[in-house]
């Protein structure tokens, strides 16, 4: 009996370790707030890294496909429902991840004998302006970090977020517009994926480069709208507008 919990400790390390592995090269996510809202991007295979979850909250993330859906569907499924007991006005992010997803990730992380979620998640929830925005990092294991607005990034390699975080950090203090953040942070994409020697500055950063480190894989993007005169605040960007063109064999007949 005395053995069983240090067991159960080396299966939850064994645990974390297999989780990181399976997420190493997963394509990073991004959020950054703006005066125009809350800009949030990844590149993938396509609608597959950033979503909508209410009306002031998105989620952007990494991980396997169907860990991310079953994710995606749950919170979706919380906030509505915190919307019909109380007011849609109401839903907030904190309490959606603190007694919501972080409690479920959690139990499923520690339940040994079960498959955990393969994930890291970014969550952003609008304000009226950018200090009161709300991003969240929240792990596989279901431990988050909450973050008053910013600039926030979510990789498989948490050691590098920080590094990343600080350098978008500077080189968005001189950037205005939406396309212009979006292309600082595919830069910090880039940078992730490839390593720091990769683009040394976002500012140097040429539209062919990016591209072909793009290969068939498509930018993914949407804002959250801080003000808004429709009926929703999420946006799906498109990436032509941002001026991130489909390559010809990625546009896919109907």
């Amino acid at each position: 009996m005395t053995e069983d919990p240090y067991r159960w400790l080396e299966a939850i390390a064994n645990r974390r370790e297999y989780i990181r592995n399976q997420l190493a090269g997963g394509s990073p996510v991004f959020a950054v707030s703006l005066a125009e809202g809350i800009l949030l991007l990844g590149v993938g295979t396509g609608q597959s890294k950033v979503f909508e979850v209410f009306d002031r909250q998105a989620l952007a993330g990494l991980g396997h496909p169907a860990d991310l859906e079953r994710i995606r569907q749950s919170i979706i499924d919380a906030a509505h429902l915190e919307g019909f007991t109380r007011a849609p006005e109401d839903v907030a992010l904190r309490r959606l991840v603190g007694q919501g997803l972080g409690p479920q990730l959690k139990a499923a992380f520690e339940q040994i004998f079960a498959p955990p979620f393969l994930i890291r998640l970014l969550l952003a929830e609008v304000g009226p302006t950018p200090a009161s925005d709300v991003l969240v990092k929240l792990g596989f294991d279901g431990s988050f970090t909450l973050h008053p607005g910013g600039v926030v990034v979510v990789a498989d390699n948490p050691e590098r977020e920080s590094a990343i975080e600080a350098q978008l950090a500077t080189a968005l203090k001189n950037t205005s517009g939406v396309p212009n953040a979006a292309r600082a942070l595919l830069v910090a994409w880039h940078q992730l994926q490839s390593g720091p020697a990769a683009i040394a500055d976002p500012a140097s950063a040429d539209l062919p480069t990016l591209l072909d480190a793009l290969g068939e894989r498509t930018v993914e993007a949407a804002l959250l709208l801080r003000s808004h005169d429709r009926m929703a605040r999420y946006a799906a960007l498109d990436p032509a507008r941002l001026g991130f063109p489909l390559r010809p064999s990625q546009h896919t007949a109907l």
